[in-house]
Parts: structure tokens; C-alpha cells; sequence
């Protein structure tokens, strides 16, 4: 008799079975996931209101606790154009570990070639259930992120404003845009009033360099900020669609630049744009009698008002809202500004902020003044000649 145990097959003893078991459950967790994420994603972006989007594919990276999102597009629903208002290619989401270190499990994003392009005429028109707010969809989007976002940055992005009723279509972009906002959750430097920095460089229209630095807080509702934007050496030229749009006058050369500084505070906005306009010239060979007259008008008055040093024009537009309280949403309100404030700068129009009773009170003033300093020089006289 043969005393000798038969050996069972590896599969079939318990110690293995369990682990095994696990294992296959979670390479089919691993497997679905990417699926099942995409799918998340996806029913996220097709609950904007007033927007829909959607996802190629999802990547899983475990091991560095990430998952990269690859082809989100957002468009207007009822857009009049096929433009994708939001376009980001890629988008790694991860977690920031130096953070961890500082007892905060946080997120970061770097974002690849993000394209924002505001079709004017896309995001005036209004859906059937109401004007969809701004506040809509970047809670979306940050919605897809399970963790609060600390760290995020652009690499060679694009912001454009792009109008197609002009003729032609107005189209102000910025390109190769690199940005970088640090500690937006406040995991250091917690005492700090304005505790993110953040920084952009960009090339706009017409070749010009753009930059911004400062400080921001989005723990609030309304963030805290101080920033100062520039804009440097942009062919005047390629403002030519734009200016004509709204002004009526175009250029032949010249230099434009755009300095900005903003401070927001509990809710409280204060700040200004200066445009500057260099060594530029209005009128060109091929314009028609009216539109010389009116670049000519225009020539008049800015040589009248630069310095003639430097050949420089330059205007200085304040900039000051509550964004308390506002029923457009504040983001949407914070661009409103910055827009009208732009468009002003090259509008052709009158403020409509003198009245005649303004020139009246004026002259009163003026008048009184006189009598008294006629008085007193009588005074005067009549002491001497005593």
C-alpha cells in the first residue's frame, strides 16, 4: 500500500485560492476602470446646463495615483457655430504628493494644448430653460477631480475671443500660454492673506508678449486677489479687425501695448487698463473719403493728446465693480468688465457723464470767485491809496 499523499494542484489549496481570487478582482477592477470613469465623466458634462461635452478616453496610472482625461471638448448647445467653446487634449490629474508630507492630501493638473475660444455669438444666445452661468460649468469640471486642486498648470495653451458677425471676424488670441497657480488650497503658508501665487506667459495677436503675476485666495467665495497683467510690443495692425468693428478706424503701423492691475477684496474690485499706442498711423492709401475723414478726426485728436517725446498715446480706464450679490454670476460679471473696459479703449463714442447744468454751476463758481477777488483788489487799492 502506498502511503504516500497525493500532491493537489496549486489551484486547488486554499492559501492560494483567496489571493488569487483577489488578484482577478482587482485586475478586473482595473480593467473596468477606465470605463467606468469615462462613463462618470461623461454623464458629468452632459448635466451642464446649457452645454454638453464629452470624453475619448480615460488612462490609469495607480501606481502614481492618477488618471489622465484625453479628449474633453465643451460646446454651447445651441451654439450657431461647430467651435468647441472649451478644448482640452489632455488633462493629468494626480495626486500631489509633497503635500501629503505637509498633512494634506490634495490635487494637481497640468494641462496640455487647452483651447478656450468665446465665440461672442455662441455665449449671448440663450437656451430654452435660461441663460446657463458660468459658475455651471467650472464646478463641473472641478467635480471630475476627487480631490481639491492645489497645484495647476498650462502648457501651450490658447485663450481667444472670436466674433463672427464682424465682417470680417474678429479674432484676439493668446498662444504658447504657460501658467502655473501653486498652493490654491492653502496647504503652506497658511497665515498669508493672499496665499497662491500664480504666473502666465503668453505670445498674443500681432507677436506682442504677454505676462501676469500675483496672488489670489479661492478659499472664498469670491476669491481675494492682486494681479498685474501686461501686454508688450503687438503689431497695432493685427487690432485692425477689431478696432474697425467698434471704432470705425484701422492701422497702418504702429505699436500697441496694455497695462492692468487688479485687486479684488470681499467681493470689491478696483483697478485700471492703460493701452498705449507707439509710433502709429491711421490713415491708409486705399480708404474711402468718409472713412479717411473720420481716421483723420481720430489722427487730429491723438496727436493733439501724445506725448510727442516718445510718440505715445495713452489713456488710463478705471476699473471698479461689487461682485457682490451679482445675478450674472461673478466670473461672467469679472469678464464683463474687462471686456466693455477693452472695447472702450478704442470706442468712438461719448461717455455721456457732462450735462449742461455741469458748465452752469461751472460758470456760477467761476463768477463768484471773480467778484470776491474784484472785491478784495478794491480793498487793496483803497488801503494804498489812504
Amino acid at each position: 500500500m502506498n502511503n504516500k499523499k497525493t500532491k493537489r494542484p496549486i489551484y486547488k489549496k486554499k492559501r492560494y485560492v483567496i489571493p488569487m481570487v483577489l488578484l482577478l478582482i482587482l485586475l478586473m477592477i482595473r480593467l473596468y476602470l477606465p470605463t467606468y470613469i469615462k462613463n462618470y465623466v461623461n454623464e458629468v458634462l452632459a448635466d451642464i446646463p446649457g452645454y454638453y461635452g464629452e470624453v475619448e478616453h480615460i488612462d490609469i496610472a495607480l501606481f502614481r495615483g492618477a488618471y489622465v482625461i484625453n479628449g474633453l471638448y465643451l460646446n454651447k448647445v445651441d451654439a450657431n457655430t461647430q467651435v468647441p467653446f472649451l478644448n482640452f487634449p489632455k488633462s493629468d490629474i494626480s495626486v500631489e504628493w509633497k503635500s501629503v508630507f505637509n498633512g494634506k492630501i490634495v490635487a494637481e493638473i497640468v494641462m496640455s494644448n487647452p483651447e478656450i475660444i468665446y465665440v461672442f455669438e455662441d455665449q449671448q444666445s440663450t437656451p430654452e430653460d435660461g441663460l446657463p452661468e458660468v459658475n455651471d460649468w467650472t464646478k463641473a469640471l472641478t467635480d471630475l477631480v476627487p480631490l481639491e486642486i492645489n497645484h495647476f498648470e498650462i502648457h501651450n495653451g490658447k485663450v481667444a475671443f472670436v466674433q463672427l458677425s464682424a465682417d470680417p471676424n474678429v479674432d484676439l488670441s493668446i498662444n504658447t500660454l504657460e501658467l502655473t497657480a501653486d498652493n490654491l488650497r492653502n496647504v503652506v503658508e497658511k497665515e498669508r492673506i493672499l496665499p497662491s501665487p500664480i504666473q502666465a506667459t503668453g505670445v498674443s495677436f500681432g507677436g506682442g508678449n504677454v505676462n501676469l503675476n500675483g496672488n489670489i485666495n479661492l478659499l472664498k467665495d469670491i476669491p481675494d486677489m492682486d494681479l498685474a497683467f501686461s501686454l508688450e510690443k503687438a503689431n497695432a495692425t493685427a487690432l485692425n479687425d477689431f478696432t474697425n468693428y467698434y471704432a470705425g478706424i484701422d492701422f497702418e503701423s504702429g505699436t500697441v501695448e496694455l497695462f492692468s492691475e487688479i485687486a479684488i477684496a470681499d467681493g470689491f474690485l478696483k483697478g485700471y487698463m492703460k493701452p498705449l499706442l507707439t509710433n502709429s498711423k491711421l490713415i491708409g492709401k486705399e480708404d474711402g473719403f468718409l472713412e479717411t475723414l473720420w481716421e483723420g478726426l481720430v489722427g487730429f485728436f491723438k496727436f493733439a493728446l501724445k506725448n510727442q517725446k516718445n510718440n505715445t498715446l495713452a489713456t488710463q480706464i478705471p476699473l471698479e465693480g461689487d461682485l457682490n450679490n451679482v445675478e450674472a454670476g461673478v466670473w461672467s460679471t469679472f469678464g464683463g468688465i474687462f471686456k466693455n473696459a477693452w472695447i472702450k479703449a478704442f470706442k468712438g463714442e461719448t461717455n455721456d457723464t457732462i450735462a449742461y447744468q455741469d458748465a452752469i454751476e461751472g460758470a456760477d463758481d467761476t463768477t463768484r470767485k471773480e467778484k470776491r477777488a474784484a472785491k478784495k483788489e478794491a480793498k487793496q487799492n483803497e488801503k494804498k491809496q489812504d
